[in-house]
């Protein structure tokens, strides 16, 4: 959410990064500005008659000690009407704060100077690649027609159990999952991110505090009896540890890392790219998030794009980072880089990883704050990253490692498979 003083202060500029994420409504920031100055306005006046009361009640209770009884009573006659007066204040103030919080949530986060303009992916800028596509042999096939050859992922079986987008994995394929989710964990621990074991439900609040609410809840599994949701990404549950906490400067910054499943609907997606395992409703990832310093933020981005690169390259995947244009950024996101990987039987680059920073937009949901050395308190700035999701990854190494002998499992996966083919 951004910081209604500054929406205040900087209006025009406002208007003009609003501009570059292509948000419509732009008339909600005049609107903000308006409400805010009758918040202002009617907080003001009634400030002014409670102190006015104040001041009444006692100037009576020094003429009563007095016994000035009867001028006691012309003053308390005069301030009868302050009690109604300020409630009505009161109760106006509320309904006028209730309209600003409702418009001021609809406004996205405002991207970063260094955003391309663009409306949608193909206006994403190519910031870097790495690593070389390989070359296939004829018989080359997709994953999805991998998958059955091997026996290793039963997508009917998933079907059956609960519906599309719900894989089950077997054997090997089991096994290799498995293997995945280790070595990003353990690859996160050896560069200081703490591991945590989170909820995969969380509750409104959670979901409104990282911005997942009101912007995605068609995109998320709610579970309405009990008002909660199924995660759409760790980050939620893990951002959300400090949620309302007031953290030390010194613990800056603060890294965690956590694995869970991951729920989306995807609503509305169909067609050849989300075939097989390229978009699923139930997936695993490793998330790594970050909170820090104001100062520190884009260096911390920096170096989270620069963890999931050097992920790719022990995998020995064929990746390529973007710098998403306006157009094509989340609702809550300042700047953001997908880091996609090559998948030589499609034929196409496939996104593996979001690495983002949100300045202060969920820290000032979240209410997760530090004294400064001013003594001032003062937002955080949160980050996080894929680190990384798993069935892109899987259906890239399928993919590109299918040989006469199977599928060969990069070495730095080995010690964590047990096995050096899938076959």
């Amino acid at each position: 959410m951004l910081q209604l003083n500054y929406i205040r202060e900087n209006r025009d500029k406002v208007i003009e990064r609003l501009g570059v994420k292509n948000f419509k409504e732009i008339g909600l920031v005049d609107e903000i500005i308006t409400l805010d100055e009758q918040r202002r306005k009617i907080q003001s006046e009634s400030d002014a008659l409670s102190a006015e009361a104040n001041s009444s009640a006692k100037k009576i209770g020094e003429l009563m000690r007095q016994g000035k009884k009867e001028e006691a009573e012309a003053v308390k006659s005069q301030s009868s009407g302050y009690k109604e007066q300020i409630k009505s204040l009161t109760d106006h103030l509320d309904r006028v704060e209730q309209d600003l919080n409702a418009k001021i949530v609809q406004l996205p986060n405002l991207p970063h100077t260094t955003v391309p303009a663009g409306v949608s992916a193909d206006d994403n800028e190519v910031v870097l690649e790495n690593g070389t596509i390989p070359t296939l042999a004829d018989d080359a096939v997709s994953h999805w027609d991998l998958l059955t050859k091997y026996g290793i992922v039963d997508l009917e079986l998933g079907v059956k159990v609960t519906g599309a987008g719900f894989p089950v994995y077997k054997g090997k394929g089991a096994r290799l999952q498995r293997a995945l989710i280790n070595f990003f964990l353990d690859e996160a621990a050896k560069v200081g991110y703490e591991e945590v074991q989170v909820p995969i439900m969380v509750n409104e609040a959670s979901a409104f505090a990282t911005g997942q609410l009101p912007d995605k809840e068609g995109q998320m599994y709610h579970v309405t009896h009990d008002d909660l949701y199924l995660i759409p990404t760790a980050e939620v549950p893990v951002t959300n540890i400090y949620r309302d906490v007031i953290v030390k400067e010194e613990q800056f910054p603060i890294r965690h890392c956590a694995y869970t499943p991951c729920f989306r609907r995807e609503a509305g997606s169909y067609g050849a790219h989300v075939r097989g395992l390229n978009r699923l409703h139930q997936f695993d990832k490793v998330e790594t998030v970050q909170i820090v310093h104001p100062d520190r933020s884009y260096d911390a981005l920096e170096e989270m794009n620069t963890y999931v690169q050097g992920l790719l390259q022990k995998l020995e995947l064929p990746y390529r980072v973007l710098r998403l244009c306006g157009g094509d950024m989340s609702f809550t996101a300042a700047l953001t880089y997908d880091l996609e990987v090559y998948s030589a039987a499609q034929k196409r680059w496939l996104e593996v990883s979001s690495v983002s920073n949100f300045e202060t937009y969920q820290s000032n949901r979240l209410k997760v704050r530090f004294k400064n050395q001013e003594g001032k308190m003062q937002l955080a700035h949160t980050l996080n990253g894929s680190a990384l999701a798993l069935p892109r990854i899987v259906a890239s190494l399928l993919e590109n490692n299918q040989t006469d002998k199977g599928i060969k499992i990069p070495k730095v996966l080995i010690p964590y498979t047990g096995f050096e083919y899938i076959d």
